[in-house]
């Protein structure tokens, strides 16, 4: 792989702590931070990336990124008066772009075995794709950060330094007050390294290294909730509107167009065959920024349908689709609570914030189902099989919420007089806590009130636990 990054680079010390395994996936990365964006030419982006779901990339989210990777916009943060100093910010980040998984990969597999096989045609991507494009993705790759991901942290950590200077600062680094917690996947390892390393090259920090906590219990905490693998993860029929959309007349419609164009057979191209040829545009462009000839077996239209089906996929198996998926992040919910309360009783007290800053790196799985609990892109009506027609406007769309190294912030302030404010933001964009409709950086009290219910009960292993029949 051709790294993007001057040859010459040294990579930090801090990338060199890593077990052999970690560093399979980042030992041809040079990792210096690069601050020219796209020199030359702009990368021709396929018509259809903003409806890539969780395979887009960050900069489809704000666009801003395409042309100044590191460009941050201050006047977002708005305090309602100038006395507000930010005392604490916890971030809850999703890795970085990564490989397909091996599931994938077999489906890519088999669908570029039947283009090569039977498709026919003379358009020039099919050319393309039968005599030039090779099959370079393999099992072993499995998930796994790429190049692409490595930078994704980088310059996140960059960016948010820049927001939130007196916070993301050297001193705060060097005296040990920024925290970093990670699930133990591969994937989300190397992305918190890679935070870290953004941060260190910046600073030009070679004399000291930086410790991460691996915690699954609270960036997995889906593995460990037995109600939910029990009733949704491992149940068939939890899935039972994605199966019914997959095989109703919008999927079908996407895969006899796809057999139009490749002018095979409508029954050889299977709702799996659609959803393979779809990622495989979509992996293209997050981990190569290449506008695949993969892209031409869809217009608008199809990867509207697409995306609609990996958002019901989302909606009934990690959000508002079922109770559990939700309160399965209960043991994250109560957390990232007690984080603020100690900056916040820390700060009433007169003493310095210990925890300024916890970085917790894991997965659109850990996300969402946060999100869901706090209540954010709630539509009025649930997804369902036959609304597809009558949710082209829905608010719940992983395309916007949760593409690569997706984020949630929640920035704590003291505004003086012991009035504390608290701040959110999704992909580094202010939003409104559900029910808080009049304050972009409500009373933190009034948050802690709007959610009352959950701060008072909202416990893991009652809500986890499999219900048995009287």
């Amino acid at each position: 792989m051709r790294p993007d990054y001057p040859l010459g680079c040294i990579m930090p010390k801090i990338m060199w702590k890593i077990t052999l395994i970690h560093l399979s996936s980042l030992f041809c990365f040079c990792c210096c931070l690069r601050y020219d964006v796209n020199p030359g030419n702009s990368p021709d982006i396929p018509a259809i990336a903003k409806y890539f779901s969780t395979k887009g990339r960050y900069e489809e989210v704000n666009p801003y990124l395409i042309e100044d990777i590191l460009a941050v916009n201050r006047s977002i943060l708005q305090p309602p008066s100038a006395q507000c100093q930010e005392i604490h910010l916890t971030a809850i980040i999703r890795h970085g772009t990564r490989y397909p998984t091996v599931k994938n990969v077999k489906k890519m597999q088999n669908l570029y075995e039947l283009v090569k096989s039977s498709a026919s045609g003379k358009e020039s991507w099919l050319q393309e794709i039968k005599t030039e494009w090779t099959m370079w993705y393999t099992e072993d790759m499995d998930g796994r950060l790429v190049q692409k991901g490595v930078k994704d942290h980088m310059h996140l950590a960059v960016r948010l330094s820049k927001l939130f200077p007196s916070l993301i600062s050297e001193e705060k680094l060097r005296n040990g007050h920024i925290r970093f917690i990670t699930s133990s996947k591969h994937r989300c390892v190397n992305s918190t390294l890679s935070f870290k390393a953004g941060l260190t090259e910046l600073w030009a920090i070679t004399d000291k290294e930086f410790d991460h906590a691996v915690n699954d219990a609270l960036m997995r905490f889906f593995d460990q909730c037995t109600r939910f693998l029990e009733e949704v993860d491992n149940n068939p029929s939890a899935m039972s509107e994605l199966d019914k959309f997959r095989q109703g007349p919008e999927m079908r419609r996407v895969q006899e167009k796809i057999a139009d164009r490749l002018r095979v057979p409508y029954n050889t191209i299977s709702d799996d065959m659609a959803e393979a040829a779809f990622y495989l545009c979509a992996y293209e462009f997050a981990i190569k920024t290449v506008n695949s000839p993969w892209c031409q077996l869809f217009d608008e239209v199809d990867a509207q349908v697409m995306e609609y089906a990996n958002d019901l996929k989302q909606f009934w198996k990690r959000g508002y689709g079922y109770d559990i998926n939700s309160k399965s992040s209960c043991i994250l919910f109560h957390d990232v609570f007690s984080r603020l309360d100690d900056a916040a009783n820390e700060n009433k007290s007169g003493q310095r914030v210990t925890e300024a800053v916890t970085i917790q790196v894991g997965h659109a799985e850990t996300l969402l189902p946060l999100l869901t609990l706090l209540g954010f892109s709630k539509d009025s009506n649930p997804l369902t099989s036959t609304n597809y027609a009558t949710q082209t406007q829905r608010t719940f769309r992983t395309s916007h919420m949760l593409p690569y190294a997706a984020n949630l912030v929640l920035v704590l302030y003291d505004c003086g007089n012991g009035e504390l404010r608290l701040q959110p933001l999704l992909n580094e964009k202010p939003v409104t806590f559900p029910g808080l409709t009049e304050a972009s950086m409500p009373l933190y009290q009034e948050v802690r009130e709007r959610y009352r219910d959950l701060l008072q009960g909202c416990d893991f292993e009652t809500e986890c636990q499999l219900f048995k029949d009287a």
